[in-house]
């Protein structure tokens, strides 16, 4: 937070070139560090909805951290702050689904890592609390478009608990949208060894495939067996509450954080790329009646008729990473999102990084879109679909009178490199968009 006697006075707190001023006293500017609520009608922009038609020239009213009205007459209300934005193109916010933004800094600096608890089984582990709100790459990451993130936990089998949180706020809770969005879970794989530029630093590979396969196959029956303990934790926990005579079991916080999961309240984010763990995890799921989410899904397109039967969905997270096989074709992860959407299955696009190049999402869905995916798909996949595989699609992911106001005002294609994003609304409060890249910039601009 940025303290100091310049902000003894009042500030206006203004995005560049933007007539859109907000005061705030000294006091409140030191406790909070990001803007209130502002009533702003975005006018003659070109609004791309993303859930309906592109309305070419119209207006866009933010009242309330809502989304007002939308459309090419929405009516403007009295003493809103009024957005030129002729030239200029409004969109949703994206949103990255697989991430672990704000757990890590510096990966190198084990003081600024918190993506992982020791041990296997680590269901009661929230991701929530680990969020640094001041990491570098929020703003980072803000700058280029992207409003919201599901922040993921890492490490052992069972890694803990998603959240879904706004890139705004001075503190995790601020942030938070959803808490406790679903469990994540590393799902046990074949290890085979393989090829790829860091096969040498990988654990070898078992002797034989038989053992490989039995590696795997305990580490997958000490899944169910984890599952199964909650399972009947939870029943006696039931049974004990509807007949006082029997004994309450002693509270278990690993298998209280399993139920909401085994109650089908929350998904499972599996992560799994190989088309064998995938399918692997497509049996496992439908044999414990959970609902599971593919993270990564460098092989869905090998399986996508089983994931359109099942109706799965999956977080691409490797559109811009090398072919898994030696023998790959160069393009095969770059097509991989087009021949989901071909087969029919929801998927959305996520960069899969840990914080630094988030902020590359626009470019991950643009390289899909030039190897075969329809542009309009393309947007949507870091929208909408994001918004509708994480189940958050009620409050964000397309400009909807009603939904949460996650927006961005830029002055061309969103998925584009060349466009620059001009102004960011998050839950209705202008954003600043200035990062440590910015910073650095105007610092060294005059350098010869």
């Amino acid at each position: 937070m940025r303290l100091g006697s310049s902000w003894r006075s009042f500030q206006w707190l203004a995005l560049a070139g933007f007539s859109l001023a907000l005061t705030l006293g000294a006091e409140a500017q030191q406790k909070l560090d990001i803007a209130p609520r502002a009533t702003v009608a975005i006018r003659d922009a070109r609004l791309v909805t993303v859930s309906g038609e592109t309305i070419e020239r119209g207006t866009l009213v933010i009242r309330d951290g809502r989304i007002a009205a939308i459309g090419a007459s929405a009516p403007i209300p009295a003493g809103a702050q009024i957005l030129d934005g002729k030239g200029l193109t409004v969109y949703p916010g994206m949103i990255d689904a697989g991430t672990s933004l704000g757990l890590v800094e510096i990966p190198a600096v084990a003081a600024t890592v918190d993506q992982g608890e020791v041990g296997d089984y680590n269901p009661n582990a929230r991701a929530l609390v680990a969020i640094n709100p001041h990491s570098a790459h929020v703003r980072v990451t803000r700058y280029n478009g992207i409003t919201n993130v599901a922040t993921m936990p890492d490490g052992g089998v069972i890694c803990g608990q998603a959240t879904f949180i706004n890139l705004y706020g001075t503190s995790p809770q601020e942030m938070a949208v959803v808490p406790s969005l679903g469990l994540v879970v590393n799902f046990p794989r074949l290890n085979v060894g393989g090829g790829g530029p860091f096969a040498a630093f990988r654990q070898p590979p078992p002797a034989n495939i038989a053992e490989a396969i039995a590696a795997r196959n305990r580490r997958v029956e000490e899944l169910r067996q984890v599952l199964r303990e909650a399972a009947d934790y939870g029943r006696a926990k039931a049974a004990a509450a509807s007949d006082p005579k029997i004994p309450r079991p002693a509270t278990n916080v690993v298998y209280e954080s399993l139920l909401p999961t085994l109650r089908g309240e929350t998904p499972v984010f599996f992560r799994a790329d190989r088309a064998q763990d995938i399918r692997a995890v497509l049996a496992f799921a439908e044999d414990m009646g959970l609902r599971p989410i593919i993270v990564g899904g460098n092989e869905a397109w090998v399986c996508a008729a089983e994931l359109k039967a099942k109706n799965v969905p999956v977080i691409l997270t490797g559109v811009l990473d090398l072919p898994n096989r030696e023998d790959d074709p160069y393009d095969v992860l770059y097509e991989n999102a087009a021949k989901l959407h071909q087969a029919g299955v929801r998927f959305c696009i996520s960069t899969g990084d840990n914080g630094a190049h988030v902020r590359d999402l626009p470019y991950h869905a643009g390289m899909a879109a030039a190897f075969g995916l329809d542009p309009k798909v393309a947007l949507r996949a870091v929208t909408l679909s994001a918004a509708e595989v994480l189940g958050v699609s009620d409050r964000v992911g397309s400009l909807e009178v009603g939904k949460m106001a996650n927006v961005v005002v830029a002055d061309g294609d969103l998925l584009e490199p060349r466009t620059r994003v001009k102004y960011a609304f998050i839950d209705g409060r202008p954003a600043q968009l200035t990062s440590r890249h910015t910073e650095l910039y105007e610092q060294f601009k005059e350098r010869k």
